[in-house]
């Protein structure tokens, strides 16, 4: 049994949810997204709460109700509040900056890594070693830190890479003479 799926969304003050046949659409300060349901649950909007329930008792149902919910609550913080994630690079002479749409990063190869902004994120670089990544979709928040990452993934000796912020790098010892 599904200990998330049996409690409600709660919806904050500014956010409208509309459910149309299997779309469930969130309205709020930051903007609209939306959510196709599987038809394993049955999701209801009642006043300011969406409440989620398997259709059948099979073990299918039980696993899409704790996720249909979890899915659901990203959606209304993301329109509410939004998501935000921060990237630190490390190493000598590494940077990034933004210029127009693009991301400009130097990672030590021998060009700029240039990566395209999507739509719907909001990148700033307060500093040359910090990227901070904003937006309302957590998925797609969350994709657009992985693709940075995988240009130069932290490594273990020197710890020289993108790493997000906070995140502790386990270092390996180096050669010993």
């Amino acid at each position: 049994m599904s200990r998330v799926g049996k409690y409600p969304v709660e919806l904050p003050a500014g956010v409208t949810v509309a459910l149309a046949g299997n779309i469930l659409t969130a309205k709020g300060k930051l903007g609209e997204l939306s959510l196709a349901l599987t038809d394993k649950v049955e999701t209801t909007v009642e006043g300011n709460k969406v409440s989620v329930m398997p259709k059948t008792k099979d073990a299918a149902s039980r696993m899409m109700w704790g996720t249909t919910r979890a899915n659901i609550a990203n959606l209304v913080k993301g329109v509410s509040v939004g998501y935000a994630k921060t990237l630190e690079i490390t190493g000598t002479g590494y940077r990034a900056a933004v210029q127009g749409t693009n991301l400009v990063v130097n990672l030590g190869f021998s060009h700029d890594v240039v990566y395209a902004i999507p739509s719907g994120i909001k990148v700033t670089c307060e500093k040359p070693t910090l990227i901070k990544i904003e937006g309302m979709d957590k998925r797609q928040v969350g994709q657009v830190c992985a693709e940075l990452r995988s240009h130069r993934p932290p490594e273990p000796y020197k710890g020289k890479g993108v790493k997000f912020e906070g995140e502790a790098i386990r270092r390996k010892e180096g050669k010993k003479k």
